[in-house]
């Protein structure tokens, strides 16, 4: 039993960590039809951004937190307007294309100004601690990842069904010519959503950067996963991709202790299982073109 607990608490927080990465994606691309193949690379500034800010301007994990996220914020404001605007009347490949060569000039950039050495970022000195569950220590820091995934599900689920800006989201979802006839400015609902994926994901490399650490590569690898899980929970669904996220927490966290050398075949092929039965994801629903 302490084993099997141990396994649950670190695949649920890795579970939620995945969650806070991927929900911004997700709504991306369910509302806008955007493959963002830079949201990774936005997980990754804001990771080394938050090194920066710690390590030369303040040193407080809470600031970061709070900065690095805006910056980021104010990085995808830039390129929707400037680059993914221009290129929604000519499909999705060509934003595929531009968002996966964006990512790899973020890539040679944060190479160019952080190096290739493999960095860290202190956990704050108030989560420092630990706590004893299931006859085991865990850190403080994991436990608090847990609470804040579940605290921002919450928040993005009354976001999203109790608000009028959720109504317009699940409306744009569904129907973007519909919304568009009742007036309401779809351009600026795709901004909105676009800078509002790239503080999701800026927090989250914000939260990741204690537990996973900052190295070369990081983004990618990031967003394998997080593709998977968009793929399971489904397009724009934000209970989906809160379930998914969850799903594939666990199965990594128990593939790795149990069969550590094909733990990444087990969540593609879990992937691949659920396609088969629920083509449109776990909780997805079809998006008009």
């Amino acid at each position: 039993m302490d084993i099997f607990g141990v396994v649950i608490v670190n695949g649920l927080s890795y579970g939620l960590l995945l969650f806070i990465i991927t929900c911004g994606l997700s709504l991306v691309f369910g509302i806008m039809g955007v493959l963002n193949l830079a949201h990774g690379s936005m997980y990754m500034l804001a990771a080394y951004m938050a090194y920066t800010i710690t390590t030369v301007f303040a040193p407080n994990f809470w600031v970061a937190l709070l900065v690095a996220p805006i910056l980021v914020g104010i990085i995808a404001f830039v390129l929707e307007i400037v680059l993914l605007r221009p290129t929604y009347h000519l499909g999705h490949l060509s934003q595929v294309l531009l968002t996966f060569g964006l990512a790899y000039i973020f890539h040679d950039l944060a190479h160019w100004i952080w190096g290739s050495n493999v960095l860290s970022l202190n956990v704050p000195e108030v989560l420092s601690g630990s706590v004893s569950l299931f006859g085991q220590t865990f850190p403080l820091y994991r436990i608090s990842l847990i609470g804040f995934g579940i605290l921002l599900a919450i928040l993005l689920w009354l976001l999203q069904d109790k608000t009028r800006w959720g109504a317009i989201i699940r409306a744009g979802l569904t129907d973007k010519e519909m919304v568009s006839g009742l007036g309401i400015n779809i351009k600026l609902v795709f901004t909105a959503v676009f800078i509002l994926g790239g503080i999701l994901a800026g927090i989250g490399g914000v939260v990741a950067a204690p537990i996973l650490g900052l190295f070369p590569g990081m983004e990618f690898e990031i967003l394998i996963l997080a593709l998977v899980v968009l793929v399971i929970g489904g397009l724009g669904s934000i209970a989906g991709t809160f379930v998914a996220s969850i799903l594939v927490g666990l199965v990594e966290a128990f593939s790795s202790f149990y069969f550590p050398q094909i733990s990444l075949f087990v969540i593609f092929a879990l992937m691949a299982l659920i396609l088969i039965v629920r083509p449109n994801g776990l909780l997805g629903k079809k998006v008009s073109g």
